[in-house]
Formats: C-alpha cells, structure tokens, sequence
C-alpha cells in the first residue's frame, strides 16, 4: 500500500508532503490545476524516465520519495534480498529519486543507492497505472498467465506441474552431465588403464614412502660404518699383525733360549729383558686377536645384505616418480588406484547407467506431460469463466460493442517450463468484424481504461486480486462517459478497493462521490508564480467538491443537493 507521497520542486510544487489513505482515493480539482503532477512525480519515484523539464523554475533539482506500506508476505522481499537490500517485514520501504538540471538522476531504495532499474522493478511491482496515456502491467501478456492461474485457483494443479518438472529436469541434468562425463572419461579411457596396470605392478601400501626412507637412511648410516670397520681393521693390518706378532714372539723365544745356552741365567739383565719383551709381545697378541675379533662381530652385527641399500632406493624413487606423473602425493598412490579403478567400473557401467536413466526419464516426462494437460484443463476452464466474467462488465461501462477472450495456446514440449505448456494472452476486438488483437490495439486511451477496469473486476470478483497485488491507479478513467456509465465505472472502482488500494483521478462526480478519501488539487498564486497544493477534504468539503464538479464554478443548492444525493446512494 502506497503511505505517503513526498514531492519537492516537480513543475508547480515546491514541496508537499501528502498522505494516502487504503481505499479508494479520488483526486479531483479543475483542469490545468496539477492533477497529472502527483502522477508524474509517483512515476518518477518508480522508475519512469527522468525528465529535467520536471523540475520546477529556479530549482537546481526536483526529488520525489514515495513510501509504501508491505504485507509480511510479498515477492518484493524475495527482490530486494537478492539486490542485497534486505527489508524486515513491517518496515516501511521508502523509493527516492532525484534529477538534477544537468540531466543526472539518482535513485536510493531506503536511502541505499541503487540503479534506476532497479527502482523500476519495484514499481512495475508495486503499481498498476491504466490511463489516457498509458497502460503498464496489463498490456505486458507475460503477466496474463499468472492472473488467469489466480482467478483460476490453479495452484494445486500448478505446483504439480512445478514438482514434475523440477523431477524431470534433475533427471534430465543428471542425463546430460554422465553423457558429458562419459565423453571425457571414454576419451582417456586408455590411459586410465595403463596407469591402473602400472599402479597395480607398483603396488603402492599406505605410509611406504615413510617406512621406505627410514630403511634407506638406516641402510646408509649401516653401510657407512662397515666402511669404517673395514678401514680400522686394513689400519692394524687384520690377520697379518696377528702373523707378524707370533714371528717376533717366536724370534724372541729363540733368542732367549740361545742366551740361555750361552750362559746366561735368570738373573742376567738380557735374559730378564728378554722374556720380558716376550710378554709384552704374547699380551699384545692376545690383544690384537680380541680386536679383530670384535671388529668382525660388529661388522657382522650390521647384516647388511648385498644390493639391499640400492633395492630400497629403487623403489623409493619409482614410488617418487609415480607421484610426481599422477600429480599426487606418494601416499596417496593407494587410493589412486582405488579411484582409478571405480572410474574404469564406471565407465564399463555407463550404458547400463545411461539405460537405467532414459527409463526413468520418459516415466518422469509422462507425469510431467499428465500435470501439463490437467493445468491445461484448469486453465481452459478458468479462461471461459474469466471471458464471460468480463463481458458482463462491458456493457455497464459502454463498451457493449467490444469482446474479449482469454486466448490459451499450446506450446511445443521442447518450451515447456515449470510454468507448464501454455501461453496465454488476453485478446479483444473493439468492434464486429475487426480481428482478434492484444489489449493494445484498443487506440482510446479512455476506452483502454475503462477495458482495465473491466477485467480488474472480473479478477477481482474471483480473488484474483488480493493485499500483496499492485496499487492501481487510474487516470480519468470516466473520460467520455457520464450518468449511468460514470456510476458503474465508481461502482467497479469501489468493489475494486475492498481488495487493494486504488487511486483515480477524475472529473465525474458520480466515480468522486464513491471515494473513501478525496484529494482536491488547486493551483494559486505565490509570489511571482504559480503553486499547485493538494488538500485532504473532509466530509463537508468534499460534498461541496461533489456540488462543484455538478454545476461548475457557481454553485447552486440544487448541486448542493444532488451532491447530497450521490453520497447517500453510496450509503456513506
């Protein structure tokens, strides 16, 4: 619901602050006094194009705010989320836009800056204007399904199909995607298999990378200290000292023994040195073999067998190469191969799989196809009722010679949307024997109108219209019509309120007399210039209105009266 209206220097206002009431609201005032300004400048608030001829003399902008009031269930929150322009429910959203001389124009939602697009979006959502110059939302058609689905109730039968084709369509991607997958799969079919049998002789284990690097440095450290005992026992000279030791020991034997047989007795210094000498030789013997023996157990103790250091780098590198050509980790070479061979099982298994799918797919379109055609039914039903409901409203209104009819087309399957298969456009022919046509071909704007305002009843009058539907505004709606037409078109626009707000602008006082609110614009003099102003008439002043619009700029008891008249059948 439309809240208020701001408006500052837009052509003859400088600044107005004005109220908008739920109902009906009927905007009165004599030609030329500013009636078309409040539309202009709601227009510019929405996202009409800006127009610097707007701004009023000696202004340097013109800026207009106009804030409406939601329901806590509209499609505008679902709008304004994803443009990051989040609105909690109660929360007035407030539209500005300001033009500037120089041709620049500015729009904020909420004081937020955003595109002039975007502004325009949410008025083509929040208002419905129908006048002499111009008709928005009903000559658009894509916006005719979705009312002829409302006065039909379709929604059960509508979300059926919105199921089906959302079940049919996670089919069909999934189809498209294994196709898609198998083409890249087949194409390296071959070398997934050579790499699965290269991975299989392989035959990578978990952690073996870290075990086999362990063994390689333990190898190597092994390998390096068998080097080491070998040199210590070449630097005694091994078995051979052993030799030479025994040789000098048996000299020394020899010699003491000859000593002895020259004379010599233990207590002469050379045999004492002598068997002395040949202690020391037996001792360091003793030695010898007792170190080169324990350098032999400690070599032994390594038991390092032959090549074992160059296996384990072997295959610590294959493993390392392996990695590097399949661009993962050496631990993660097992579950390679496990990958690799589900890809190879489901490549083999793709037919089977593509099988299995089309199966499922031509179940899924065959209920999909069962909820189109019962929507389409539905629709069918709807579109006749909806024709004969507008009809009826023609002729009240003076436009006995028109027809209308809600034409509903089959699309062809492959256009089909979770929408279902149908188009449909609202169709009129203005007199007998002219063609079928859109809403457009009706040239009078008066007559386009008054046709809005036949339908809307229709739709209305089966709940298609409802609190989260458009403001409607209607610009001099009565435009060539008078007594009895004027009256049914108030009494339409009437019926219309109970359901949403409806603004109109008018010079019948057979349509102002229905009004729940009366808004009368004035033009007067300020300063050097002309002001427009718009006042919020009360009960008695908007009778004398009423008597005004009856009789003209003098007014006479009799229009007093008949003013009085109009009101009372209006029962208010």
């Amino acid at each position: 619901m439309l809240t208020r209206l701001t408006i500052n220097d837009v052509v003859l206002v400088d600044r107005l602050e004005l109220d908008i009431q739920p109902g009906l609201s009927v905007l009165t005032g004599e030609t030329g006094a500013g009636k078309s300004i409040l539309l202009d400048s709601l227009g510019l608030a929405t996202g009409a194009r800006a127009d610097t001829g707007l701004i009023r003399a000696g202004a340097n902008q013109a800026s207009v705010t106009a804030e409406f009031e939601l329901p806590a269930v509209h499609p505008v929150y679902d709008f304004l989320e994803d443009k990051g322009l989040a609105l909690e429910p109660g929360e007035a959203l407030l539209l500005r836009r300001q033009v500037s001389r120089d041709g620049r124009s500015k729009a904020f939602v909420n004081d937020q800056p955003v595109s002039v697009a975007v502004l325009k979006a949410l008025g083509d959502s929040l208002l419905e204007v129908h006048g002499q110059h111009e008709t928005v939302g009903l000559l658009d058609a894509r916006s005719h399904l979705g009312m002829l689905d409302a006065y039909g109730a379709c929604d059960s039968e509508r979300a059926q199909v919105a199921e089906a084709w959302k079940a049919l369509k996670a089919l069909k991607d999934e189809h498209r995607d294994l196709v898609k997958r198998a083409q890249g799969d087949k194409a390296e079919l071959e070398t997934l298999t050579q790499r699965l049998q290269e991975l299989e002789r392989l035959n990578p284990q978990p952690e073996e990378e870290g075990q086999l690097a362990s063994e390689r440095a333990l190898l190597g450290a092994s390998e390096r200290a068998l080097e080491d005992i070998t040199e210590a026992r070449d630097a005694v000279g091994g078995d051979l000292l052993s030799q030479r030791l025994a040789k000098a020991f048996r000299a020394l034997d020899h010699a003491r023994t000859r000593a002895m047989q020259a004379g010599a007795t233990g207590e002469d210094e050379v045999l004492q040195r002598l068997t002395a000498a040949a202690d020391a030789l037996d001792r360091t013997l003793i030695a010898a073999d007792e170190a080169l023996a324990l350098m032999d157990q400690a070599g032994n103790s390594l038991d390092l067998e032959p090549g074992q250091l160059d296996r384990v780098e072997e295959r610590l590198f294959a493993l390392r190469a392996m990695a590097r050509k399949l661009g993962v980790l050496v631990d993660d070479l097992p579950a390679e191969r496990v990958r690799i061979a589900k890809a190879l099982t489901g490549i083999e298994d793709l037919d089977a799989h593509l099988a299995r799918l089309d199966k499922q797919i031509a179940a899924a379109q065959g209920v999909f196809q069962a909820a189109v055609v019962a929507l389409r039914a539905r629709r069918q039903a709807a579109g006749d009722t909806l024709s004969a409901a507008v009809m009826a409203e023609l002729t009240p209104l003076k436009l006995d010679k028109a027809r209308f009819r809600v034409a509903l087309k089959a699309l062809e399957p492959e256009r089909f949307t979770a929408a279902g298969g149908d188009v449909v456009e609202f169709e009129v022919k203005t007199n007998p024997g002219a063609e079928w046509g859109g809403l457009g071909v009706i040239a009078s704007g008066g007559e386009l109108a008054r046709f809005a305002l036949a339908l809307k009843a229709a739709l209305a009058g089966r709940g298609g219209e409802d609190a989260t539907g458009p403001v409607m505004i209607f610009d001099e709606v009565d435009q060539g019509v008078g007594g009895a037409v004027a009256d049914a078109v108030g009494l339409r626009l009437k019926r219309l309120a109970e359901r949403s707000q409806v603004i109109v602008v008018t010079h019948s006082p057979q349509v102002a007399a229905r009004g729940d609110s009366h808004l009368k614009v004035s033009k007067h003099v300020h300063g050097d210039g002309m002001r427009s102003k718009v006042a919020r008439l009360d009960a008695d002043e908007a009778l004398e209105e009423l008597a005004r619009m009856l009789s003209g700029a003098s007014i006479t008891p009799e229009a007093r009266a008949a003013a009085v008249r109009l009101k009372s059948a209006e029962g208010v």
